[in-house]
């Protein structure tokens, strides 16, 4: 195939996964460039000391992307496409859930779409981005679900990958690496709710550097970033 007109910004939230890291760049950039795809990857390492927040990371990936990428993928860092048919091309018929329920080999509920998810950068707009309000792990895709169907857009999924479950290898070692569960305060109430007011236009934070380097000869972009939270908004951003 021929490199087509797109440029795809590939999100990737991060915070001290190195040994998944030296394995994921040069897999991807592998991976896209024997699909002609056009790609930056972005390295969104979160510095500062609040939980993990993965959806305010790519709402900030998104921002500092730049104007010559046009679509974006969300990216986990654990999980690698073994399926070479798998579809990374610009999304122009609405979000493209790459890793979709009956491919993933975790999570095979119909509303999911986490994992890796392709949208233009207009219809991520379109969305207001991620809500910033999900420190630690897990729900932020879930509600994304709800931003997507707000909008007016339709999730589109893989068709004729044979591969099951055996489609993606997941580098995760849970009993090296725990989740962050917690729910603390009124965390366990507010997961479930739809944030109508925050997104990409209220995201706050600072990049403290941005470099440029190559794993294995594979190129990448590091953006070390560090959120801010209010506490009186989110208390559950700390651990206290």
């Amino acid at each position: 195939p021929s490199w087509g007109p797109h440029r795809l910004a590939l999100l990737v939230p991060f915070r001290e996964r190195f040994e998944e890291l030296l394995a994921f760049v040069p897999y991807m950039h592998r991976f896209l460039s024997k699909k002609r795809i056009r790609h930056r990857i972005f390295i969104l390492n979160q510095v500062d000391h609040f939980r993990f927040n993965r959806a305010s990371l790519i709402n900030v990936g998104f921002l500092e992307s730049g104007n010559d990428t046009d679509y974006i993928a969300m990216h986990d860092v654990d999980l690698l496409p073994l399926n070479e048919h798998l579809d990374y091309s610009f999304p122009e018929a609405g979000p493209f859930h790459v890793a979709s329920p009956e491919l993933h080999p975790l999570y095979h509920y119909k509303t999911y779409v986490g994992g890796i998810l392709l949208l233009t950068k207009q219809h991520y707009e379109l969305c207001n981005g991620m809500s910033n309000r999900f420190w630690g792990w897990g729900r932020e895709d879930d509600e994304f679900y709800r931003r997507i169907k707000g909008a007016g857009l339709q999730v589109r999924r893989p068709s004729g990958i044979t591969t099951g479950y055996e489609t993606f290898q997941h580098l995760h070692d849970p009993a090296w690496r725990k989740r962050d569960q917690k729910r603390i305060a009124a965390q366990k109430q507010e997961q479930f709710k739809v944030d109508r007011e925050g997104g990409l236009n209220n995201v706050r934070y600072r990049i403290e550097s941005r470099t440029d380097l190559s794993v294995a000869g594979a190129p990448c972009t590091v953006l070390n970033i560090l959120l801010d939270c209010d506490t009186n908004e989110t208390p559950w951003c700390t651990f206290g």
